[in-house]
């Protein structure tokens, strides 16, 4: 890292347990945009007090409120971190570096659970789901995991319109379809403070569900019509 300046997106539903941790890790340089998405805990008035640019977005949904920091950055390179204290923005550095040195356009962090971060369930769901990225894009992905990097003006570029859980995925089939260099690198996955509003809920599995293959049918009909993969001579398959 050349000490390029680097807007952190974090969005935040009752995350006020995990957010000094957070916000503490964050390495010179990086600047945190926590994004309200409709706490009642206090999380946006703590992240305000304790350094970080903190924007509402009053859309309920994971993609509104990574898409509205998105929006809100300003630095060349932007990263997306979880605020749940899962994930250490203090690895954001190793993300970041491919796409400042220009040997990758999008950087994943593939999540390494420790005991008692990932549910079995959630973690077999991932596996399947990796498994179809791979036979649908030719990309050499793992996880789906929401650390991630790439340049500010590239992600704008990719038009997305995801607003829920779909957000991610529709990043990284998006910037598979423009044949973007997408690397991966391992990053250490912790148990998340509080509860999780997507695999610790029935309602919030069930749309994450829906939201993602609603993303894969739109990623297939695209390939229909003209795909280009990976690997020469493949095809596009779900």
């Amino acid at each position: 890292m050349t000490g390029a300046m680097v807007d952190v997106v974090l969005p935040c539903l009752n995350e006020r347990g995990a957010l000094p941790w957070v916000l503490s890790r964050l390495p010179e340089g990086y600047r945190a945009i926590v994004v309200d998405n409709g706490s009642t805990d206090g999380s946006a008035e703590l992240a305000a007090s304790l350094g970080a640019l903190v924007i509402h977005e009053g859309r309920r949904g994971f993609g509104a409120a990574a898409h509205a920091g998105l929006l809100a950055a300003t630095a060349e390179f932007v990263a997306f971190c979880d605020c749940d204290g899962s994930l250490d923005p203090a690895q954001l550095p190793a993300l970041v570096a491919p796409v400042v040195s220009g040997t990758a356009d999008l950087v994943l962090g593939s999540r390494q659970p420790q005991r008692g971060s990932w549910p079995v369930h959630a973690r077999i769901a991932n596996l399947v789901l990796a498994w179809r990225l791979r036979r649908l894009t030719g990309e050499r992905v793992t996880d789906l995991g929401p650390m991630r990097a790439a340049r500010r003006t590239e992600l704008l570029s990719l038009d997305l319109v995801d607003r829920r859980s779909g957000y991610p995925l529709e990043m990284f089939l998006k910037a598979s379809l423009r044949q973007w260099r997408i690397l991966e690198l391992p990053v250490p996955y912790a148990p998340r403070t509080g509860k999780s509003k997507v695999t610790g809920t029935v309602r919030g599995t069930v749309t994450a569900v829906r939201d993602m293959s609603a993303q894969l049918k739109a990623a297939a009909a695209a390939a229909s019509s003209g795909p280009v993969r990976k690997t020469p001579g493949s095809e596009w398959l779900l």
